[in-house]
């Protein structure tokens, strides 16, 4: 079954497009930080076996303010090919594939330490930041 074109990304690997996606909105599990934040990934051309790559932290939209990461192409590009180097044939029909990334393997697919955010009513603090590092929010209430 192929996923959704709206909403989705184009990604070249190794010369071969790609398609990627997250979720719009979260579910109610991973609104609560039970499951972790994932992403699907198929082949553009003929969309054939869907990847679903699993990772350590919760959505930025998490609703209970769980460390999350932002996912960016360079991290969907290592994991595509994390993918085919371990088996995922992605023209060939079949169930989907499933890659559960570590703690420990996330630095090396990110190329750096990850970058995590907590969310916060108003934005997102980086890990180990303050109140200051928010942006500037209006007032609400009235004087």
């Amino acid at each position: 079954m192929a996923m959704p074109k709206k909403g989705s990304r184009l990604i070249t690997v190794a010369d071969v497009v790609f398609r990627w996606r997250i979720r719009h909105r979260p579910t109610y599990c991973e609104g609560n930080g039970w499951t972790p934040l994932s992403f699907s990934v198929e082949h553009a051309p003929q969309p054939a076996n869907v990847l679903k790559v699993t990772l350590p932290c919760a959505r930025p939209d998490n609703w209970l303010g769980e460390r999350a990461i932002a996912v960016r192409p360079g991290l969907v590009e290592s994991t595509i090919r994390r993918a085919l180097d371990e088996g995922w044939a992605p023209e060939r029909r079949g169930r989907p594939f499933s890659l559960d990334i570590t703690e420990d393997e996330l630095p090396d697919l990110l190329g750096e330490p990850p970058n995590y955010v907590i969310p916060f009513l108003w934005g997102v603090i980086p890990l180990g930041g303050g109140i200051e590092d928010l942006p500037r929010a209006r007032q609400i209430w009235p004087q």
